[in-house]
């Protein structure tokens, strides 16, 4: 049995990211049934980080990163079989390294907010978002 091998793919399949969406508890707040738009999501995001144990895809890491100043971690997904080992912890740190000069930015999961204070991760006050642009006035 081989130990948890991280890499870089940006072309991991719409399968695989939705599988470990789903065993994950990410997959609460993801459009999961919607193929299409989770394959966009992957289309579009330019750093992808894995986790695989075995050759399964045991996490993600999904960002967006101009590469000099913000990388936004918009998806991180541990299956729930492989929680509570650093795999997580793993990919933040990968996603980071592969910019360092980029800040690294995430909205927590609601069942992760104790979660990013534990490893170190600052928390920001003044994150705001749009859904409904017909609510601004």
């Amino acid at each position: 049995m081989e130990k948890i091998k991280y890499q870089e793919e940006n072309h991991l399949s719409v399968q695989e990211f939705q599988e470990v969406l789903i065993a994950s508890t990410l997959g609460e707040r993801r459009p999961v049934a919607d193929l299409k738009r989770l394959e966009i999501m992957l289309r579009h995001a330019n750093l992808i980080l894995t986790a695989r144990k075995d050759g399964l895809l045991v996490g993600v890491a999904r960002s967006l990163t101009d590469q000099a100043f913000c990388t936004y971690l918009s998806d991180l997904a541990v299956h729930r079989d492989f929680q509570k080992q650093g795999i997580g912890k793993t990919l933040i740190l990968k996603t980071k390294a592969a910019y360092p000069l980029a800040k690294l930015i995430l909205l927590s999961a609601p069942k992760a907010v104790d979660y990013y204070p534990k490893i170190g991760m600052s928390r920001h006050p003044h994150c705001y978002f749009l859904d409904d642009p017909t609510k601004v006035t």
